[in-house]
């Protein structure tokens, strides 16, 4: 089975990942999340209740990226110029001044994003989608590379504001933090009690823009893109997998935004892998993750106390995954790179 050719690139992710656990413990799940929200170029919303070191996963992370980060705590009387940036009047000059806000940066944290009102929300929206934000009559560009790193809390409703719909399809993936086992948390206690190892800086902005582009050549076959498609497709309509009952349970299914971010970060989580090929475990073990934040739930659902992933699990179960040969890699593999070496 053909392997990575060219393995320097990925040992950055390799090294990324052994400085982040210096101070994270266990949290495997959300970690390779992180890593393929940073190659495949998606925002991740990040979800759990409070002291699970969600928001010190992501400063950790980016303490391990070169480039700018920025952390804004989110709150109600937060508003657009806080984020974005404002025009200030120059009494000198008699001009206007434009100074951007916190968003000009690679990797943003926003902690207890739900905290934010409308009007934040729509400001956040345009750059997460657009990479880029207007100030008066003009367009700014935000930097190369960008992400939103967000976090929430579930179980507080007080001073809360749902995110709109809009806003939460253009989050690549939404991961869920639990609580970790007791012998993870003996190792938090003592490692928090102790003294805290430094982070070193591993990877610049550039060789992260790098990586991004080995892992968008990952070879993605036609029966995985069409596996993808019935997956999301199946949430609009379920009785087409013969999962009929769970149609009451669902209002809107996901948007085709779904099955584009499945195939982006199934590729980068095959880049993780080491392999140059999406294989079907690579697509399915993402599902949940790309999927959950984009169903819309009815009132039943709420009531029988269904969430978003025991219908998800029921959808996944009731498709069968394709077979897919690696052979069939090697030889597109071979195949391509002849063409290139040839060109």
């Amino acid at each position: 089975m053909q392997e990575r050719t060219n393995g320097d690139l990925n040992k950055p992710m390799e090294q990324v990942l052994y400085e982040v656990k210096k101070i994270i413990v266990g949290q495997d799940h959300l970690l390779e999340r992180l890593l393929v929200a940073l190659l495949a170029r998606g925002h991740i919303l990040v979800e759990g209740v409070p002291g699970l070191a969600k928001t010190m996963a992501i400063k950790t992370l980016a303490d391990t990226i070169g480039g700018q980060f920025q952390r804004i705590q989110f709150t109600p009387d937060l508003v657009p110029a806080d984020l974005i940036g404002t025009r200030i009047y120059n009494q000198k000059s008699g001009d206007f001044n434009t100074s951007l806000g916190p968003v000009f940066t690679n990797l943003l944290l926003a902690d207890e994003i739900n905290r934010a009102p409308a009007k934040v929300q729509s400001a956040l929206l345009e750059v997460m989608q657009e990479r880029q934000v207007t100030i008066g009559r003009e367009t700014h560009r935000v930097p190369e590379p960008f992400l939103v790193l967000a976090t929430q809390n579930p179980i507080e409703s007080e001073g809360t504001y749902p995110l709109p719909e809009a806003q939460v399809d253009r989050f690549m993936l939404k991961v869920l933090v639990g609580y970790p086992t007791p012998t993870e948390e003996f190792v938090i206690v003592e490692r928090m009690t102790g003294s805290v190892q430094a982070i070193r800086k591993v990877l610049t902005p550039e060789q992260l823009i790098a990586l991004q582009k080995e892992a968008a050549q990952v070879y993605v076959d036609p029966a995985l893109i069409e596996y993808a498609v019935k997956l999301v497709t199946a949430t609009r309509k379920p009785q087409t997998v013969g999962q009929g009952g769970l149609a009451p349970y669902i209002l809107f299914g996901a948007s085709p935004r779904a099955s584009i971010n499945l195939i982006l970060a199934a590729r980068a989580l095959a880049f993780i892998r080491d392999r140059t090929y999406v294989l079907p475990e690579d697509v399915l073990d993402l599902a949940a993750d790309v999927m959950r934040h984009r169903l819309v739930l009815s009132y039943e659902a709420l009531a029988d106390n269904v969430d978003s992933d025991a219908l998800l699990t029921r959808i996944l179960n009731a498709i069968p995954t394709p077979e897919v040969s690696p052979r069939d890699h090697d030889a597109i593999f071979a195949r391509d790179n002849f063409a290139r070496d040839n060109a």
